[in-house]
């Protein structure tokens, strides 16, 4: 099944627990692809799921909740139809 929903997640982590949380990112099943950042943001993830609905539950449920996230912000893809 195709996701019809895509996402990005900014993630910010507590000193130190960058690896912990990459090593968790990566055994959830939505996550299409993590990296580590230098900046403002420690982490990208982006979120495929198979509506909006569930990929809130997603961020809220699973990626929220890992230990060692300090914070996230979420830009939700817009839909794109070619002509």
């Amino acid at each position: 099944m195709a996701a019809l929903a895509t996402g990005y997640v900014l993630i910010t982590t507590a000193t130190g627990k960058e690896s912990k949380v990459l090593e968790q990112m990566r055994k959830l099943p939505e996550i299409g692809e993590v990296h580590q950042l230098f900046g403002q943001w420690d982490m990208i993830a982006r979120i495929e799921a198979a509506d909006y609905d569930r990929m809130c539950d997603i961020i809220l449920a699973k990626i929220r909740t890992i230990a060692g996230i300090t914070g996230t912000r979420t830009l939700i893809c817009a839909r794109f139809k070619r002509d």
